[in-house]
Protein backbone atom coordinates (compact mmCIF):
# COMPACT_ATOMS: atom_id res chain seq x y z
CA UNK A 1 0.00 0.00 0.00
CA UNK A 2 2.75 2.46 0.93
CA UNK A 3 4.52 1.80 -2.39
CA UNK A 4 1.44 3.06 -4.25
CA UNK A 5 1.28 6.20 -2.10
CA UNK A 6 4.99 6.88 -2.57
CA UNK A 7 4.73 6.40 -6.35
CA UNK A 8 1.71 8.73 -6.53
CA UNK A 9 3.65 11.37 -4.61
CA UNK A 10 6.67 11.07 -6.92
CA UNK A 11 4.41 11.34 -9.94
CA UNK A 12 2.98 14.57 -8.52
CA UNK A 13 6.52 15.89 -7.99
CA UNK A 14 7.38 15.25 -11.62
CA UNK A 15 4.22 17.01 -12.82
CA UNK A 16 4.51 20.13 -10.63
CA UNK A 17 4.56 23.25 -12.85
CA UNK A 18 6.52 26.37 -11.81
CA UNK A 19 3.46 28.43 -10.80
CA UNK A 20 -0.25 29.08 -11.16
CA UNK A 21 -3.49 27.27 -10.36
CA UNK A 22 -2.18 23.96 -11.70
CA UNK A 23 0.70 24.12 -9.22
CA UNK A 24 -1.68 24.85 -6.32
CA UNK A 25 -3.85 21.92 -7.35
CA UNK A 26 -0.88 19.55 -7.48
CA UNK A 27 0.42 20.83 -4.12
CA UNK A 28 -3.04 20.11 -2.65
CA UNK A 29 -2.90 16.58 -4.09
CA UNK A 30 0.60 16.18 -2.65
CA UNK A 31 -0.80 17.17 0.76
CA UNK A 32 -3.52 14.53 0.53
CA UNK A 33 -1.00 11.90 -0.57
CA UNK A 34 1.26 12.85 2.34
CA UNK A 35 -1.68 12.46 4.73
CA UNK A 36 -2.27 8.95 3.35
CA UNK A 37 1.43 8.18 3.82
CA UNK A 38 1.26 9.33 7.45
CA UNK A 39 -1.78 7.14 8.03
CA UNK A 40 0.13 4.20 6.54
CA UNK A 41 3.00 5.02 8.89
CA UNK A 42 0.60 4.97 11.84
CA UNK A 43 -0.61 1.53 10.72
CA UNK A 44 2.97 0.26 10.57
CA UNK A 45 3.69 1.58 14.07
CA UNK A 46 0.54 -0.09 15.35
CA UNK A 47 1.60 -3.38 13.70
CA UNK A 48 4.99 -3.20 15.45
CA UNK A 49 3.29 -2.56 18.81
CA UNK A 50 0.91 -5.49 18.29
CA UNK A 51 3.76 -7.84 17.40
CA UNK A 52 5.74 -6.67 20.44
CA UNK A 53 2.71 -7.40 22.64
CA UNK A 54 2.20 -10.85 21.10
CA UNK A 55 5.91 -11.65 21.46
CA UNK A 56 5.90 -10.63 25.12
CA UNK A 57 2.83 -12.80 25.77
CA UNK A 58 4.35 -15.75 23.89
CA UNK A 59 7.61 -15.48 25.85
CA UNK A 60 5.64 -15.48 29.11
CA UNK A 61 3.75 -18.61 27.97
CA UNK A 62 7.05 -20.28 27.09
CA UNK A 63 8.48 -19.51 30.54
CA UNK A 64 5.33 -20.90 32.20
CA UNK A 65 5.54 -24.14 30.20
CA UNK A 66 9.23 -24.55 31.05
CA UNK A 67 8.54 -23.97 34.72
CA UNK A 68 5.72 -26.56 34.68
CA UNK A 69 7.96 -29.04 32.87
CA UNK A 70 10.65 -28.59 35.50
CA UNK A 71 8.15 -29.08 38.34
CA UNK A 72 6.73 -32.20 36.65
CA UNK A 73 10.24 -33.59 36.17
CA UNK A 74 10.89 -32.96 39.86
CA UNK A 75 8.03 -35.26 40.85
CA UNK A 76 8.73 -37.80 38.06
CA UNK A 77 5.46 -37.10 36.21
CA UNK A 78 6.53 -38.36 32.76
CA UNK A 79 3.15 -37.72 31.14
CA UNK A 80 3.12 -34.06 32.18
CA UNK A 81 6.77 -33.66 31.13
CA UNK A 82 5.98 -35.04 27.66
CA UNK A 83 2.99 -32.72 27.31
CA UNK A 84 5.03 -29.74 28.51
CA UNK A 85 7.77 -30.57 26.00
CA UNK A 86 5.24 -30.53 23.18
CA UNK A 87 3.92 -27.12 24.24
CA UNK A 88 7.45 -25.85 24.82
CA UNK A 89 8.31 -26.70 21.21
CA UNK A 90 5.21 -24.90 19.92
CA UNK A 91 5.87 -21.77 21.97
CA UNK A 92 9.57 -21.76 21.01
CA UNK A 93 8.63 -21.85 17.32
CA UNK A 94 6.10 -19.05 17.80
CA UNK A 95 8.64 -16.89 19.67
CA UNK A 96 11.20 -17.39 16.88
CA UNK A 97 8.61 -16.53 14.23
CA UNK A 98 7.42 -13.42 16.08
CA UNK A 99 11.03 -12.27 16.60
CA UNK A 100 11.68 -12.49 12.85
CA UNK A 101 8.39 -10.75 12.10
CA UNK A 102 9.19 -7.95 14.56
CA UNK A 103 12.66 -7.47 13.09
CA UNK A 104 11.17 -7.17 9.59
CA UNK A 105 8.42 -4.79 10.74
CA UNK A 106 10.91 -2.55 12.57
CA UNK A 107 13.17 -2.38 9.49
CA UNK A 108 10.17 -1.53 7.28
CA UNK A 109 9.01 1.11 9.76
CA UNK A 110 12.45 2.77 9.83
CA UNK A 111 12.57 2.83 6.02
CA UNK A 112 9.05 4.24 5.68
CA UNK A 113 9.71 6.87 8.38
CA UNK A 114 12.71 8.09 6.34
CA UNK A 115 10.67 8.14 3.14
CA UNK A 116 7.77 10.01 4.74
CA UNK A 117 10.29 12.51 6.13
CA UNK A 118 11.65 13.03 2.61
CA UNK A 119 8.12 13.38 1.21
CA UNK A 120 7.32 15.94 3.91
CA UNK A 121 10.43 17.96 2.99
CA UNK A 122 9.50 17.82 -0.72
CA UNK A 123 5.95 18.93 0.08
CA UNK A 124 7.17 21.86 2.17
CA UNK A 125 9.52 22.92 -0.60
CA UNK A 126 6.78 22.69 -3.25
CA UNK A 127 4.29 24.51 -0.99
CA UNK A 128 6.83 27.33 -0.52
CA UNK A 129 7.26 27.65 -4.28
CA UNK A 130 10.62 25.88 -4.42
CA UNK A 131 11.76 23.46 -7.06
CA UNK A 132 10.02 20.12 -6.53
CA UNK A 133 12.08 16.96 -6.66
CA UNK A 134 14.88 18.53 -4.62
CA UNK A 135 14.70 17.42 -1.01
CA UNK A 136 15.12 20.01 1.70
CA UNK A 137 18.72 20.05 2.76
CA UNK A 138 20.04 18.76 -0.57
CA UNK A 139 19.36 21.48 -3.12
CA UNK A 140 20.97 24.85 -3.75
CA UNK A 141 18.01 26.72 -2.30
CA UNK A 142 17.76 24.48 0.77
CA UNK A 143 20.48 26.31 2.66
CA UNK A 144 18.36 29.43 2.96
CA UNK A 145 16.78 29.85 6.40
CA UNK A 146 14.16 32.11 4.83
CA UNK A 147 13.07 29.33 2.48
CA UNK A 148 12.83 26.85 5.36
CA UNK A 149 10.64 29.26 7.32
CA UNK A 150 8.51 30.00 4.26
CA UNK A 151 8.17 26.28 3.56
CA UNK A 152 7.08 25.64 7.15
CA UNK A 153 4.48 28.41 6.98
CA UNK A 154 3.16 27.31 3.59
CA UNK A 155 2.95 23.69 4.71
CA UNK A 156 1.11 24.64 7.89
CA UNK A 157 -1.36 26.70 5.85
CA UNK A 158 -1.84 23.89 3.37
CA UNK A 159 -2.27 21.23 6.05
CA UNK A 160 -4.21 23.22 8.61
CA UNK A 161 -6.83 25.23 6.76
CA UNK A 162 -8.79 22.35 5.28
CA UNK A 163 -11.55 21.61 7.80
CA UNK A 164 -13.15 19.10 5.42
CA UNK A 165 -9.96 17.09 5.19
CA UNK A 166 -9.52 17.19 8.96
CA UNK A 167 -13.09 15.95 9.42
CA UNK A 168 -12.52 13.18 6.88
CA UNK A 169 -9.34 12.10 8.66
CA UNK A 170 -11.18 12.01 11.99
CA UNK A 171 -13.88 9.86 10.41
CA UNK A 172 -11.29 7.49 8.94
CA UNK A 173 -9.54 7.23 12.30
CA UNK A 174 -12.82 6.38 14.04
CA UNK A 175 -13.66 3.76 11.41
CA UNK A 176 -10.20 2.23 11.74
CA UNK A 177 -10.47 2.07 15.56
CA UNK A 178 -13.89 0.43 15.26
CA UNK A 179 -12.58 -2.14 12.75
CA UNK A 180 -9.58 -2.89 14.98
CA UNK A 181 -11.84 -3.37 18.00
CA UNK A 182 -14.05 -5.77 16.03
CA UNK A 183 -11.01 -7.66 14.74
CA UNK A 184 -9.57 -7.92 18.25
CA UNK A 185 -12.88 -9.23 19.58
CA UNK A 186 -13.02 -11.84 16.81
CA UNK A 187 -9.44 -12.95 17.56
CA UNK A 188 -10.21 -13.30 21.26
CA UNK A 189 -13.35 -15.29 20.50
CA UNK A 190 -11.44 -17.61 18.14
CA UNK A 191 -8.71 -18.10 20.78
CA UNK A 192 -11.33 -18.88 23.41
CA UNK A 193 -12.98 -21.42 21.11
CA UNK A 194 -9.62 -23.08 20.45
CA UNK A 195 -8.94 -23.35 24.17
CA UNK A 196 -12.37 -24.86 24.73
CA UNK A 197 -11.76 -27.34 21.90
CA UNK A 198 -14.60 -26.15 19.65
Amino acid sequence: MFDDVREAFRDLLRRTPPSGDARRSIVAQMRETLVQARMGLDDLRKGVEETQTRLKRERAELETVRRRKQLAAGINDAETVALAERYEKQHTERVALLERKLETQEAELAMVEREVGEMNAEFKLAAAGGTPGVSAGSGPNASSGDLDAAAEAAAEDAMGNDAGLRSELDGLARARRRAEAESSAEEKLAALKRRMGK
